[in-house]
Formats: structure tokens, C-alpha cells, sequence
């Protein structure tokens, strides 16, 4: 019998510019809050799976399991995650497999990236790592070019210009105002996004994710260990997809869509028994205004052409039909890139338990998702959530 996997508890630091902090220290402090908001001991901890990205470029540090374990106060078997953007986000899918397997009862997901103690040019290198070496890197790509193809390529078959991203940014500011832990908890306009000095055609600086230092972590059970544990731990992942594409875009049929996204979401689906028509909330890979867009139409949200236009109307706002990134999204709560899809998790499960700050304008929602991308998405791993009393 598969076992149902609940969320037992989250945690998160702030998000932001932390260069002094360790990305072993982040991730501590993120299992401790989660172990306190689970009501879970650390020595109850069976397998822990760990997302980090960077950590050989910003602290030339490998061999990340143990030294993350060691950091929450767990003696148990540790791996490092590497999938890019995506890297926790698979940690967490790792351990919902683990659950469901009947291999385990207790495991500790999550991950952190420390970014801020590089330089911008030495952080852009290394997050280039993601690309094709060969092809791509030494071409000269780096993300806010690869994405900026992406967005070009996108106005020219199915419309759309600068301004229509510019109502992502600013709506994913907007969410972001009253979340303590994002890195930016500021209003911006659609005139100042178009006045932001330009980092790549079509983008200006607030159309990309910033540098960011930060650390998440999620206590995952199976059901029969919170019930003989009494744990209230409403919230389960009932549907959770994986699928990668070509690593290099010049490999791809189209640039305009991200079919490991409409892979991983249809698996995820199937997997909870539910479709797009029932997600109540989504957090999304927003690392560049043009994911939102491209993220939302490959999970069937929006048809193809449909999405560059939803912000500007309002459909995904908080008070929309269909909120996306009540958190701020990468955009404005931050993108420490090993801790993205465990943040995800932490905000959505929050979202739903109604203990967000953003939770007030979905509070009948039952059914939430989470996507989170690696590179230009190559990776990608779609979670379900559900509140399950």
C-alpha cells in the first residue's frame, strides 16, 4: 500500500544578502524551524535529501549530504541533490518517493545556496554552469540571454512586448510587500520596470530574479507516523512529477513552451488525480518574467499565446481567478537557487494551512502546486498539494 505523505512542518530563513552565513548554517536554521513546526525530533530523521547548486563556485565546498545532515542535528543517511534551479524541488520529490515506498517514515528535504559573497560576474558564471559547456557557455550564454531568446522568439510568434512582463514584476512585488522573508518587500510600477537600466533585451533589471542567500526545509511523514504520533499535519503531497528536456535550447523543436514542465505537470496530475481546472493557488518558476509566462501555459493554466497577457489583467493578482506567487515568486522573495522548490513547498504549505501572511485571499483553497525549473528548463519538478484533513 502506498503511503499518503504529509507535510509535517516547514521552515525558511529570510531570503536576501547574507554573504557572511554559511550555506551549512542556512539550511540548520531552516530544519530547526521545521522540526519545531512539525513537532518532530531530529533523531526521528531516517534519510535526508539535500538541494545545493553552487556550493563549488561560492564555497568550493562538495560532499554537501553529510555536512547539511550534521547542520540540523541529524545522524542519517544524507545525499546532495544537483538539478540546476531545480535542485531542491527534486530533493523534496526524492522524498516523497522514499515515503511512498515504504522505506521510510521521516525525512528532512530542503536545501541552500549561499550567492551573495560573489561577485556579479562570478555569480552569472556559475549559475551558467546549468547551460551546455560547449555549445552554449562558450558561445558566451549566460540565463538572462538564454531567457531573453526565449521572450524574443515568444513576441514574435504569439505577441506581446515589455510591458506585458512588466505586470508580472510588478504583480509578484505586490505579493511579495507583507512576506517577512522576502528579499524584496517593496511596490514598484510598470514605468519603473520599463525605465530599469537593461540587462538583456527585453529585460530590464526588474525582470530578473536578484543573487540571493537563503535556505528552506520541509519535515516529510507518512500518514500512519503522524497519526500515531498525533501530528497536525493537514497538509499532503498527493501528486509529484519530474521530466527533463535538452540540456542546450538550439536542441529544442520550439523556445516558446518548456515541455518538461507540461511532462512533469501531467504526471503530477495524474499522480493526485486532478487537473489544472482544480489548482486553487500556484507558486511557479518566475526566474525571469518570460517563466511565469512560459510556466503557466505548459501547466495548463493558459493556452498557448494566452499567458503574456493574464498578468496584465489580472487573472493571476492575488485577488485573481488563478493567484501565482502569493510569496513573490523568485522574482521579488528571492532566488537562492539550492533552496527555491524547498521554499516553494514551505509557502504553499503555509498558504494552505492558512498561517501565511497572503493566506486571507485563498482561504477556501484546497489544492495548491508548486513548479520549479532548472535552467531553461531542462529540469523541472511539479508538485500537488492538498489539504487533507
Amino acid at each position: 500500500m502506498v503511503s499518503q505523505v504529509r507535510v509535517a512542518g516547514v521552515g525558511m530563513t529570510p531570503f536576501g544578502k547574507s554573504p557572511e552565513r554559511t550555506a551549512r548554517e542556512m539550511f540548520g536554521d531552516a530544519a530547526d524551524e521545521a522540526f519545531e513546526d512539525a513537532g518532530v525530533d531530529p533523531d526521528d530523521v531516517e534519510e535526508v535529501f539535500y538541494g545545493n547548486f553552487m556550493g563549488e563556485f561560492a564555497e568550493q565546498q562538495g560532499h554537501q549530504g553529510p555536512l547539511a545532515a550534521s547542520a540540523a542535528g541529524v545522524r542519517a543517511p544524507a545525499t546532495r541533490i544537483e538539478s540546476a534551479c531545480a535542485s531542491s524541488g527534486v530533493a523534496v520529490r526524492m522524498g516523497v518517493e522514499k515515503i511512498r515506498s515504504g522505506a521510510a517514515d521521516v525525512v528532512l528535504v530542503g536545501g541552500a545556496e549561499r550567492m551573495t559573497n560573489l561577485s556579479t560576474a562570478d555569480g552569472t558564471a556559475a549559475l551558467a554552469a546549468a547551460a551546455d559547456a560547449l555549445y552554449e557557455i562558450n558561445a558566451g550564454v549566460t540565463f538572462p540571454g538564454a531567457y531573453s531568446l526565449m521572450a524574443n522568439r515568444y513576441f514574435e510568434e504569439y505577441g506581446g512586448d515589455r510591458e506585458d512582463l512588466a505586470h508580472v514584476a510588478v504583480k509578484n512585488h505586490d505579493h511579495a510587500v507583507d512576506n517577512e522573508l522576502a528579499q524584496f518587500q517593496m511596490e514598484i510600477t510598470v514605468e519603473k520596470v520599463l525605465d530599469a537600466v537593461q540587462v538583456c533585451s527585453p529585460f530590464g533589471l526588474f525582470d530578473c530574479s536578484p543573487m540571493s542567500d537563503g535556505g528552506s526545509a520541509a519535515v516529510l511523514v507518512s500518514e500512519a507516523f503522524a497519526e500515531e504520533h498525533g501530528l497536525d499535519a493537514s497538509v499532503a503531497i498527493t501528486g509529484t512529477g519530474q521530466a527533463s528536456d535538452s540540456l542546450a535550447l538550439h536542441d529544442r523543436e520550439s523556445i516558446t513552451g518548456t515541455p518538461a514542465a507540461a511532462e512533469a505537470a501531467q504526471m503530477a496530475y495524474d499522480d493526485a488525480g486532478v487537473t489544472p481546472d482544480d489548482v486553487d493557488v500556484a507558486e511557479v518558476h518566475d526566474c525571469f518574467t518570460i517563466a511565469e509566462v512560459l510556466a503557466i501555459e505548459s501547466l495548463g493554466f493558459f493556452g498557448k499565446g494566452e499567458g503574456i497577457t493574464v498578468a496584465r489583467e489580472g487573472k493571476t493578482a492575488i485577488d485573481g481567478e488563478l493567484p501565482v506567487n502569493l510569496s513573490g515568486g523568485l522574482k521579488a522573495k528571492g532566488h537562492p537557487v539550492g533552496a527555491t522548490g524547498g521554499a516553494q513547498i514551505s509557502e504553499m504549505t503555509k498558504m494552505l494551512r492558512g498561517d501565511h501572511v497572503n493566506s486571507d485571499a485563498v482561504s477556501d483553497a484546497t489544492v495548491g502546486l508548486t513548479h520549479n525549473a532548472g535552467g531553461t528548463v531542462a529540469s523541472c519538478v511539479v508538485n500537488v498539494l492538498e489539504v487533507v484533513e
